[in-house]
């Protein structure tokens, strides 16, 4: 109980938010009755979009270095699966309570798909692959994920082409990838770990294909409800899957340290709570592309942070593809939009976010 009051106390904007009515407008000429939107209403939307952002940008960025902590003592697929049932556990019948909504069978299929997708296949991976890679890197690697939603974008039905300058952008950022895990010898620092860069590869275009799924399909207008029901779903998978890979045998409660707790309970709160429920809100309220800019930031919070705490070096190989992936995502986010219907929509300025 006194984690649920936490919690509920942690994301009690967001539960007013979600509970917010529209305001009504009566029109006296003829009768009729227009939605619109306060100015009040607009500067609150305003903000939580900019926190939502920043909760993204910098949350996401350190929790490559949270899961790096965890996984000295937690098997990697266990980890993640705690974290995100646990977050589902206490978040969905809360929500449920809160909002009133019942959800509907086609909305849990949306949770399921995006749920394997986002937290089986993507936050799994992750975890399995920082056995092998520094922090910064895999954040490096993962920041290939905005092409990917690019791509998906596209080739989804109705999808939007990308210009010359994102294909351009497209190609630069898969050359930075080749450069992290070869030739084998550059700047007299070895490559990147090729298992472990694999790994982030499938789970990158997972999370892209999840995040473009969940942009486009059904899910309960809370988005911090939707959160819950794809933590459920996700984290129990995460479960079905360490399990049968063994990982219980590797999981001893006794021997894990504090540092290990700590992190989990920071993945919990921060990674799966706040910084999961603002990108869900995020996908519903911008464009593929300028979400996929949380990808520029977050490599920049992780390699800072793994230095700071792990010593992690930063070799030649790593700083030329860095500046090569980042240059590349950089190109792909500020693309003119060939449509104009999403070229329209509400977005904050640069100042903003």
């Amino acid at each position: 109980m006194v984690l649920d009051s936490a919690l509920f106390c942690l994301y009690s904007p967001f539960f007013r938010f979600c509970a917010m009515p529209t305001p009504i407008v009566e029109q006296p000429d003829n009768n009729t009755v227009f939605l619109s939107r306060s100015p009040d209403s607009e500067r609150r939307n305003a903000t939580l979009l900019i926190a939502a952002f920043a909760a993204v940008y910098v949350i996401w960025g350190s929790t490559y270095l949270a899961i790096a902590i965890g996984i000295e003592s937690f098997p990697p697929l266990l980890l993640a699966a705690t974290r995100h049932f646990a977050a589902g556990l206490v978040l969905y019948p809360v929500l449920r309570w809160k909002t009133g909504i019942r959800p509907t069978r086609r909305q849990w299929h949306t949770a399921a798909v995006t749920g394997l997708l986002l937290l089986l296949i993507g936050n799994g991976g992750v975890c399995l692959s920082e056995r092998t890679l520094p922090t910064g890197v895999a954040a490096l690697i993962v920041a290939l994920v905005s092409f990917w939603m690019v791509l998906l974008d596209w080739l989804r039905p109705g999808g939007i082409r990308p210009v010359p300058r994102v294909v351009a952008g497209l190609v630069l950022g898969f050359g930075g990838l080749a450069l992290l895990v070869g030739p084998a010898h550059l700047g007299g620092s070895g490559r990147v770990s090729p298992t472990g860069a694999g790994i982030l590869f499938v789970a990158s275009f997972a999370w892209a294909w999840g995040s473009v799924y969940s942009k486009h399909n059904d899910l309960p207008s809370s988005p911090l409800l939707g959160v819950a029901m794809q933590s459920l779903v996700g984290g129990a998978a995460l479960w079905i899957v360490g399990l049968l890979a063994g990982e219980g045998r590797q999981l001893h409660t006794a021997a894990i340290s504090a540092r290990s707790w700590i992190a989990l309970a920071y993945l919990l709160v921060f990674g799966s709570g706040i910084g999961f429920t603002a990108y869900v809100y995020i996908l519903k309220k911008s464009s593929a592309t300028r979400v996929a800019t949380y990808a520029f930031v977050n490599p920049v919070v992780a390699l800072f942070l793994g230095w700071l705490a792990f010593g992690e070096t930063i070799t030649l190989r790593t700083a030329l593809a860095a500046a090569v992936i980042l240059t590349a995502v950089l190109v792909v986010i500020t693309a003119p939009h060939k449509n104009p219907v999403e070229a329209a929509e509400v977005l904050p300025n640069p100042g903003e976010a």
